[in-house]
């Protein structure tokens, strides 16, 4: 692979100018100041604009309560903005969720009073929350930038005052390896934009978002705060495993444990913590306790609904050969931590290639290169080449994902080798609807296997990747980690456990995903459905690699009532129809469709908001009313911010200026 080359230009006439024309230059130089701060980004953090300043004005702290029972667990999310201005203030919070959150209910707490939410469309949720704010009334809205990331806001808090919100949502368990695990973002990773061209050589312009979410504010960090403290969090987690456990423990964050006998309680050990990174939750079974199937069942306004749980037997399969191509990930927003991570988890994959494999290297920030121009044999040579290459990576720049997954899915692997995509990523995207039509539409062969790096990757695009990309992923928050984790990936990359995998239930059945991924060792089948009768048996069916099924009472004596089930399904249900928008579906057929579903379960969506309006105005008359978005705190690890490429006219007049401010001095020499 030969180096790119660097040319500098040189200039080879001397300016010989008259004093006007110095005059000329610093006026054009002043001029073009107005526009480089017109283009710079809005400070961030906990400040407030007042005139042309920015003071530290709101605060806010989070308390968590997670519940969780079986296979599902019910979330409360309580935020108190206070407020140390001697002005009426909004706040308004960026609040990410994990990915498979079904987001339906919100109060709002002013002293004792209770004003609970109600789901409206969301042009009318708006509209009622703007008319309380312009009337004086305390209000709260909550709305969905993206499936995992919702803004809230409220309105009219009062100097000195505290104002308390509750948004509450539901989640299915996750049971993988023998653990159970639950998790919730705290902070997110600035995202990074492209520039939409007019063409590319990928012949991928046509993919441009016909529904993209809002535009992301920035994330704060990069100012000083002031006297305003970042976000913390207090978090007590209750759980009726229904069954004994071995361990409960925390990947992320030192906890307490308390309890026994299938009922416990999980508290931070520093009660409060700062926001900085997501938290995780694990609890392992005794081994001879582990489950391999269980069923939950909820009756919501005469429909019923089932999620259902199955661990496939592990069958031993003869690894075939592959041919992996290694993606990595080092635009600015992976600076720190996170490009350690990356780097020791590709260099992990690369020292398990086996002689008979076949591999190729990929890194991407603003732009991308290849270390070979095709995929080579993994000999000794090659990969030791390979593993320097990857130890020379700098993390700099935007994040152009698109044309190194173009490159990555390229090419056909030899017959019989099985071709495997590994990207190693925070995810720090803002295009993510255009990356999942080209993985879901243009990967060939290839199965994508999603390495989520950092103490904040964007978990809703990493699994919605690892679902469309035919694969699975893994996430890895800490350097300590990256040994373990890959070497569980790469040994589920040589035995697929299951494929072709369906449920056959009684009578008719609305059931989520339609179509089930294939399962790799240690992964369970869970799959949500709203049925016509629950007085019958669903039979799993599969091949692993022989055929295989499995035969489980809906409404047996182990299934258990969840309160929540019809939640899920409707999540699980407006989730499909919003991959049929992206597949480019009919926007006036799906969008009814997607609001009828969110409003019979109560549910935050797209086109969905929860809004909550206190009858009784309390800001005075005359008295007017500033607005501030509070900051998401910067994530652990990270040294940098999404560079995007939004900023080009700020960047188009900064280089103008120094341009011209070059010229100055030359001219002024002469």
């Amino acid at each position: 692979m030969t180096e790119r080359e660097t040319r500098k230009p040189r200039f080879y006439r001397s300016l010989r100018t008259a004093g006007w024309t110095r005059r000329w230059l610093a006026g054009l130089v002043l001029s073009l100041l107005p526009l480089l701060a017109q283009a710079s980004p809005d400070p961030e953090g906990l400040m407030l604009r007042e005139g042309d300043e920015w003071v530290a004005s709101l605060a806010m702290d989070t308390t968590v309560h997670m519940q969780v029972h079986g296979l599902l667990a019910e979330v409360a999310v309580r935020q108190t903005y206070r407020n140390d201005s001697s002005q009426w203030r909004e706040g308004r919070y960026l609040l990410p969720l994990p990915e498979n959150a079904a987001v339906g209910d919100l109060s709002l707490r002013i002293g004792d009073r209770l004003i609970e939410g109600e789901i409206r469309e969301k042009q009318e949720a708006r509209a009622a929350y703007e008319a309380a704010a312009a009337a004086g009334q305390r209000a709260s809205l909550v709305s969905q930038n993206r499936p995992n990331l919702f803004q809230t806001a409220v309105a009219n808090i009062g100097p000195g005052e505290e104002i308390e919100i509750e948004v509450r949502y539901w989640q299915p368990v996750s049971f993988r390896d023998g653990i159970f695990s639950l998790g919730l973002p705290l902070t997110l990773t600035p995202r990074y934009l492209p520039d939409p061209a007019p063409e590319t050589s990928f012949a991928l312009h046509a993919m441009a978002s016909t529904s993209a979410p809002e535009h992301l504010p920035a994330v704060g960090g990069s100012l000083d705060r002031g006297v305003a403290a970042g976000p913390t969090v207090a978090l007590v987690a209750e759980i009726d495993a229904g069954l004994p456990l071995r361990r409960i423990d925390s990947p992320t964050h030192a906890v307490t444990v308390f309890g026994g006998e299938g009922r416990h309680r999980v508290e931070l050990s520093q009660l409060v913590e700062a926001s900085d990174r997501d938290f995780a939750l694990e609890w392992e079974p005794e081994p001879s306790q582990a489950p391999r199937s269980a069923v939950f069942i909820d009756r919501v306004a005469g429909e019923d609904f089932a999620l259902l749980m199955l661990v496939p037997p592990t069958l031993p399969v003869a690894p075939l050969p592959r041919e992996l191509i290694l993606v990595i990930d080092n635009s600015g927003s992976m600076a720190g931590a996170s490009m350690a991570q990356a780097i020791e988890a590709a260099d992990r994959a690369l020292a398990r290639l086996r002689p008979g494999d076949r591999f190729n290297v990929i890194r991407f920030d603003d732009d991308f290169d290849l270390l070979f121009a095709d995929a080579v044999p993994a000999q000794p040579g090659n990969v030791a080449r390979a593993r320097a290459w990857v130890r020379s990576l700098r993390a700099e720049g935007g994040t152009e994902m698109l044309p190194a997954l173009v490159a990555a899915f390229a090419g056909q692997a030899p017959e019989g080798y099985l071709r495997q995509v590994v990207l190693a990523t925070d995810a720090a995207i803002g295009n993510e609807d255009q990356l999942l039509r080209l993985i879901e539409t243009g990967r060939g062969n290839s199965r994508l296997f999603p390495v989520g790096i950092g103490s904040a990757p964007n978990g809703q695009f990493l699994a919605k990747a690892a679902e469309l990309g035919r694969g699975t992923g893994i996430v890895v928050r800490d350097v300590n980690e990256v040994a373990q984790k890959m070497d569980g990936l790469l040994a589920k990359l040589d035995r697929p456990a299951m494929r072709d995998i369906q449920v056959d239930w009684p009578g008719v059945a609305d059931a989520y995903p339609s179509r089930i991924p294939d399962l790799y060792e240690g992964e369970a089948v869970q799959v949500v459905a709203r049925l016509d009768r629950i007085d019958g048996v669903a039979t799993v069916r599969g091949l692993a690699p022989q055929p295989w099924s499995r035969r489980m009472t809906l409404a047996g004596e182990k299934s258990q009532p969840s309160p929540g089930v019809a939640r899920l399904w409707g999540r699980a249900r407006i989730d499909a129809l919003e991959d049929e928008l992206r597949r480019g579906g009919d926007i006036q057929t799906l969008r009814p469709a997607i609001v009828d579903v969110a409003l019979r379960h109560g549910l935050v969506s797209t086109y969905t908001s929860l809004v909550a309006v206190d009858k009784t105005p309390a800001r005075p008359v005359g008295e007017s009313l500033g607005s501030t978005r509070l900051a998401n705190a910067t994530p652990a690890g990270s040294l940098a911010f999404a560079q995007g490429s939004t900023g080009w006219l700020r960047d188009l007049v900064l280089a103008s200026v120094l341009l011209l401010g070059s010229l100055l001095l030359l001219v002024a020499r002469r």
